[in-house]
């Protein structure tokens, strides 16, 4: 509550003096609270000092002495310094927002709380990030370091020939962006590889989508009898794991004895499709593969969502005259976008980055002339050909942080979406 008149107490000095974490805390009279941030600093000092000064010192240097010390090591110390110091910088800025806010109280002649109402305040407060915190500290040390640590190892020049511990990594800047864009072998085969990627990633998820449309609204058509198996039916394929089914269509699409060629092509038109060993038909046999395993999935959102419009919409519609086209058009697509595009965005994002159809149908082949990706490599494919048969770690590292961007900016424009979604259904 407040007295009514206000106190000579500096804000301004509490502040400063908050910037050696306690002092303000002890400047505001709040000892227990300022003591503990002054043991929990010198603490912090006194186990992280060795762990910040060697992490710090390989982040810049990558080390000094080959087969002593070892670049990736060096580099993941000091990862991990980055992050502890991301910790404490949060820490230091609580604590000075700590002690200007518990001064401004004292200078108003406001009563400042207790440290056991504070503590209950902050346990209420604090407890849904207390559930959440063992997640947290999961997802930084499996998801962000190595994050990280890919994104640091773009800007090195990490290959095989040199290879640490025997050898030292060294910072290289952006050296490995421009060998993208200006190395003829590199720059031939990144465009190549990123248009074949953005082609199989909008042709392969828009054939699936509208598969999925047209057998959903022919299924809930009122004259079509036995709805519930023909759903069943055409949901079948998602129920089979999809390496199963890849591994099927490879055997079928095989261009010796695969039962298309065999049994189909040749019988009817005296020879087969090479389906393996030709660039363009394995793109083709790849798009259908992915249109046949990604429908069944869209076409049960889709099912979901027309047995949910209202049939008084399509009644109006009658009354007024519409076509079938002009329905379609002004009711039933609008309501199937309006509750389903933030899934079939991420369908899209999905498919940008499936590698497993991609590796397991032809491993990336057939093999191309003057490139070093195979001819239905996709992006997240050549990096692991990069990676594991190549050991072109920095350029792999380069291209999959390019890989991310694209992808975030897929993932943010879905959650705009969704966030204006749900605005939307508020109104």
């Amino acid at each position: 509550m407040a007295s009514g008149k206000t106190h000579p107490h500096s804000i301004k000095l509490a502040t400063i003096l908050s910037f050696l974490p306690g002092l303000g805390q002890l400047y505001n009279r709040r000892y227990i609270k300022g003591s503990i941030f002054l043991v929990i600093t010198f603490s912090f000092f006194m186990v992280f000092y060795d762990i910040l000064n060697v992490g710090y010192w390989g982040l810049f240097t990558l080390g000094e002495i080959p087969t002593v010390d070892d670049s990736r090591v060096l580099l993941s110390q000091g990862i991990i310094a980055l992050i502890v110091t991301s910790f404490a910088i949060t820490f230091y800025v609580i604590n000075i927002i700590d002690a200007r806010r518990d001064a401004k109280k004292i200078q108003s002649g406001l009563e400042i709380t207790s440290l056991k109402a504070a503590f209950v305040n902050a346990w209420d407060a604090s407890f849904p990030y207390l559930l959440t915190g063992p997640g947290l500290f999961l997802l930084i040390f499996v998801v962000i370091f190595p994050l990280l640590f890919m994104a640091f190892l773009a800007f090195t020049n990490y290959t095989l020939m040199n290879s640490p511990p025997k050898n030292l990594l060294e910072w290289v800047g952006f050296d490995n962006f421009k060998a993208l864009l200006t190395i003829p072998m590199w720059r031939n085969t990144f465009f190549s590889v990123l248009s074949w990627t953005l082609i199989w990633t909008f042709v392969a998820t828009t054939l699936q989508i509208g598969l999925a449309m047209y057998l959903a609204m022919i299924v809930n058509d009122s004259r079509v009898k036995m709805k519930k198996l023909i759903r069943t039916v055409l949901i079948l394929p998602w129920a089979v794991p999809g390496f199963v089914t890849i591994l099927i269509f490879t055997a079928l699409f095989n261009d010796n004895f695969g039962a298309i060629n065999r049994d189909i092509l040749i019988p009817l038109f005296g020879s087969g499709v090479p389906w393996l060993s030709d660039p363009f038909w394995t793109r083709v046999a790849l798009i259908g593969i992915q249109t046949w395993l990604g429908f069944p999935f869209v076409f049960a959102l889709f099912t979901g969502v027309l047995q949910s419009i209202s049939q008084e919409w399509y009644e109006a519609a009658n009354m007024d005259g519409a076509s079938s086209i002009q329905k379609f058009k002004f009711i039933t697509f609008p309501h199937l976008m309006f509750a389903t595009a933030p899934l079939l965005i991420m369908q899209y994002a999905s498919n940008f980055n499936n590698f497993n159809i991609i590796y397991l149908f032809n491993q990336g082949g057939p093999a191309v002339k003057n490139q070093n990706a195979g001819g239905s490599d996709i992006l997240i494919s050549w990096v692991y050909d990069l990676t594991f048969e190549s050991s072109q770690f920095s350029i792999a590292a380069a291209i999959s942080l390019i890989l991310g961007l694209i992808v975030a900016v897929f993932a943010f424009f879905q959650f705009r979406k969704t966030a204006s979604f749900k605005e939307g259904g508020k109104m």
